[in-house]
């Protein structure tokens, strides 16, 4: 099965539209579209996790943590930092990669950053 993204509020919005516009069959939600604008870090982690979607997100520096403790208590379609600092376009081919080279249940519960 294929990955299946969810977008966090803080993810820049070009990275969506630039996801969308060279991968048109790929699935990825916006931040808008799920209404997660105000809600809290484990509000939205649960929220993915409900619709089986991995959270991507550059809040690099409380997710991972929010994450950790979700994880222990259920399973997660998983999580992906992209780094603020990535050119956009960099960031696009990332995720595109991870969309054709992996399979949904690979990020089970598991946790990346791009790049590397």
């Amino acid at each position: 099965m294929k990955v299946r993204f969810q977008a966090d509020a803080d993810l820049n919005r070009r990275i969506v539209v630039g996801v969308r516009r060279r991968e048109p069959t790929i699935d990825l939600r916006s931040a808008r579209e799920a209404d997660v604008a105000g809600r809290s870090d484990p509000e939205v982690l649960l929220l993915a996790a409900q619709d089986g979607r991995v959270l991507v997100s550059h809040d690099r520096r409380s997710m991972p943590g929010h994450f950790a403790r979700f994880i222990e208590k259920r399973a997660s379609p998983g999580l992906i930092i992209v780094s603020q600092s990535l050119d956009t376009g960099e960031a696009i081919e990332e995720l595109l990669l991870i969309w054709a080279a992996t399979e949904a249940e690979e990020w089970r519960n598991a946790m990346g950053f791009v790049p590397l």
